[in-house]
């Protein structure tokens, strides 16, 4: 490792590294009901794709509630500004 890498990784050490196994999870089911739903579309099945893209949305707003829940959970105090 050169030095400027060993420079860049320095402030990242003493970060508590979290990973939650949720948020990826989240990612491939939407990404398989999209795909889902494309393919319902090109085959002419326009109902069933409509409620595919529909379960879409739940599933990613779902996924991106998770990451920032996760982000709340276990992230450093947020600092307070004056006036809000």
């Amino acid at each position: 490792m050169t030095n400027w890498e060993a420079d860049m990784e320095a402030p990242f050490d003493n970060k508590k590294r979290v990973r939650n196994p949720l948020v990826p999870i989240g990612a491939l089911i939407t990404a398989a009901v999209l795909t889902a739903g494309l393919i319902s579309f090109r085959q002419g099945n326009s109902q069933l794709g409509q409620k595919l893209m529909r379960a879409r949305v739940v599933v990613q707003g779902a996924t991106v509630a998770l990451m920032v829940g996760t982000a709340y959970y276990y992230g450093e105090q947020f600092p307070k500004f004056p006036g809000l």
